[in-house]
């Protein structure tokens, strides 16, 4: 089956985390903003980049980080073509 944002990805942020991340502009809660086909995608790997640490600063700011499994299951919903 394949990864849903719904149902696998959106469950994985905290409110707090979606609330402080509103205020950059980043939605962490609007599939729309985080599957922008039209920008090849570019939200949703800028966050995958943020969440793994490939770019600074690191999501969460100030932790907990994401275990493995999580950043995992983000790379397949972006591997699985950004399912709804």
């Amino acid at each position: 089956m394949a990864v849903s944002f719904a149902r696998d990805i959106l469950p994985l942020f905290r409110p707090i985390d979606i609330a402080h991340m509103k205020t950059p502009g980043v939605l962490l809660d609007s599939y729309a903003y985080m599957s922008d086909a039209a920008n090849n995608h570019a939200n949703a790997q800028r966050v995958h980049d943020s969440l793994t640490g490939a770019i600074t600063p690191r999501m969460p700011p100030g932790g907990p980080y994401w275990p493995q499994p999580q950043l995992d299951l983000f790379a397949k919903w972006m591997s699985d073509g950004y399912q709804p």
